[in-house]
């Protein structure tokens, strides 16, 4: 009985000393759980507030086709599935809500993925945020780069490649513990997922070769053939696929397959550095790997405190990292204002803005022109020729050249560009979208019955695509259309087709203001464009055009503006007749004054005082804008 007694308190008292352990532990789990979500949620709310309208433009640059051919196609290379798969979900971000939820839905499963393939303990759960931080910066750090990345399903593929990192090394360390079993795994899995994922596949037979290392129950000798078959299928299976399969890719890149390339007139290294951290993740996490761990500490609050300020840190280090430029959000906004017809929209962001790219302001002059606003308010917004922040030149051809064409009613250069970029970087909504536009302007029905019948094939843009359908049948119905009713005036008489040098804003101008017309719309595109250009001799026959067919109407106040000057300028040409708001002349005389009273300063000194009083008028813009760049 003694002995038993004995034996009983023994186990109590073994008992109540687990029970803290197990408490603990229940609190780490519950703490892991509660900063996954938390950094999951976290990155959500960003992406739909802060990035709704990327995300949508995102979805602008996809093409996912529900046809067998599609598939087809996106097989003709390594990493095809993926790719597939891929643009397969960015769809979704048509609803930025969606799309986001959906990433976030697969982040969660990389990181329970990566906990389970590793053995990560509740203690060290903050580490599986890290791979997420890394694919968010990833997505979110390119900017411009959105315009030029080739790679199909970007926003994706890495976060469902990693996936299948994961999932395939977890899979491989739980395989029956026989030599034979991990050496053909490793064989086949590399033989089958790098035609399907590419690099990915790769990694994840790197990543087996090295836990090989840490797995019980094998010799050094059974570690090393395992390890060496890993590492010759790495670099036998590429090339075997480069050989026999896949002839169009180029042999520098068969290991990069389903890999970002940021290269245009070089590469730029800097962009490539999430890639390598997550390479490198799965190399250490693997080096690191224990089937046994501590489960359990002794100091709950203190291993709570490490991982909030941990998870503090890669906070701070995911926002340093985005893209963070204004100009490039405030583009995007009013790239979406303008496929929506939303004037106003374009007009209400360009009160706010500070230093405008020339996209920004081109923008807001066809909005304007739009309204009917343009010779009366043009001046009135800041003008910029803000560079886009990014260390590449940024041609306005990628970023809105194809908006602009159509609504100025270039629609061979708008088509031509399309042609020219899908063949480049890859077919995209946009692209169809804006040769059915065309096409339809341009009386080709056929051609326009062609983009529609692709676009049916998609998930989100069939409607849209189908109530373009009767206007093949009835061309009079383009006129009634909110769109493109107004571009139809605008179409050019003559069908050319020359040469812009990708500057857009220099060749419009070039071409409104050499050209007259009849039409009123027309006709006063090309006052404006001689008003931009400040020639002198161009803008009198294009003043004294529009007077003609305006008879009657008000005079807007920046034509007004530029014949006063001019006038007073070259004294050619007798103003004494014309009928000239009066504020127009008084606002001529205080600007003359005030010049003559800044007489002493510098013409970069002047300015900031001339623009307070001055910056909303013709005089203003023909003195102190100048050297202006277009890219």
């Amino acid at each position: 009985m003694m002995k038993n007694d004995k034996k009983n308190k023994k186990s109590l008292k073994e008992q109540k000393k687990r029970e803290p352990k197990t408490i603990k532990d229940s609190s780490l789990r519950l703490l892991s759980v509660l900063l996954s979500i938390f950094a999951l949620l976290a990155l959500w709310f960003v992406m739909i507030t802060y990035e709704k309208t990327l995300l949508f433009r995102v979805q602008e640059f996809n093409l996912f086709l529900y046809t067998p051919l599609f598939f087809k196609q996106c097989m003709v290379a390594s990493g095809g599935f993926l790719a597939w798969l891929s643009m397969y979900f960015t769809q979704y971000f048509y609803h930025p809500w969606i799309g986001a939820t959906l990433l976030c839905l697969w982040w969660a499963l990389l990181m329970w993925l990566t906990k389970k393939a590793f053995n990560i303990p509740n203690k060290w759960a903050v580490v599986l945020v890290i791979p997420i931080a890394l694919l968010a910066i990833a997505d979110f750090q390119i900017g411009y780069w959105l315009f030029y990345l080739k790679l199909r399903g970007y926003y994706f593929i890495a976060t469902i490649g990693m996936t299948v990192v994961m999932a395939l090394i977890w899979t491989y360390r739980n395989l029956p513990t026989k030599t034979l079993f991990y050496t053909l795994f490793i064989i086949i899995s590399t033989i089958v997922t790098y035609p399907l994922f590419g690099f990915y596949g790769l990694l994840a037979t790197l990543g087996m070769a090295i836990i090989t290392w840490k797995l019980e129950g094998m010799t050094i000798g059974q570690r090393s053939i395992a390890t060496v078959v890993a590492l010759l299928a790495i670099i036998a299976v590429p090339l075997v696929y480069y050989r026999y399969v896949y002839h169009e890719t180029n042999i520098a890149n068969i290991y990069w397959t389903a890999l970002p390339l940021f290269r245009i007139d070089k590469d730029y290294y800097a962009y490539y550095i999430p890639f390598y951290l997550l390479s490198a993740f799965v190399v250490i996490a693997a080096l690191l790997y224990k089937k046994q761990r501590q489960t359990s500490v002794k100091r709950v609050i203190l291993w709570a405190v490490i991982q909030v300020l941990a998870l503090a840190a890669i906070v701070l280090a995911t926002y340093h990292f985005w893209y963070k430029d204004k100009n490039f959000h405030t583009e995007l906004e009013i790239n979406r204002c303008v496929e929506n017809v939303d004037w106003d929209g374009v007009l209400d962001i360009a009160r706010d803005w500070e230093d405008p790219t020339r996209m920004m302001w081109m923008m807001k002059n066809l909005a304007l022109f739009r309204e009917g606003r343009q010779g009366d308010e043009m001046y009135r917004y800041k003008n910029g020729d803000k560079r886009c922040e990014a260390p590449f030149m940024v041609r306005l051809t990628q970023t809105g050249g194809k908006l602009l064409y159509l609504h100025y009613g270039q629609t061979n250069f708008c088509y031509r560009w399309c042609l020219e970029d899908g063949v480049e970087y890859g077919w995209r909504i946009e692209y169809y979208k804006f040769m059915l536009k065309c096409s339809l302007l341009n009386n080709e029905m056929v051609v326009a019955q062609k983009y529609i019948d692709i676009l049916k094939k998609t998930k989100y843009y069939a409607k849209w695509a189908e109530q373009y359908e009767p206007y093949t049948k009835n061309a009079e119905l383009i006129k009634k259309d909110k769109e493109l009713g107004p571009i139809l005036p605008m179409l050019s008489q003559k069908d050319l087709l020359t040469s812009d040098n990708t500057l857009i804003e220099i060749y419009l101008l070039n071409t409104f203001s050499n050209d007259d017309s009849d039409n009123p719309i027309y006709q006063e595109q090309t006052l404006l464009a001689a008003l931009q250009v400040k020639d002198i001799g161009m803008f009198w026959p294009r003043f004294f055009h529009y007077a003609t067919i305006h008879q009657g109407k008000p005079m807007p106040k920046h034509y007004q503006e530029a014949a006063y000057l001019y006038g007073h300028l070259e004294n050619k040409i007798d103003i004494s007749q014309m009928p000239f708001d009066k504020d127009v002349v008084d606002t001529y005389n205080d600007f003359m004054a005030a010049a003559q009273s800044y007489s002493g300063m510098t013409e970069e000194q002047m300015k900031p005082y001339m623009y307070d009083r001055f910056g909303g008028t013709f005089y203003f813009e023909y003195f102190f804008t100048r050297n202006q760049k277009s890219y």
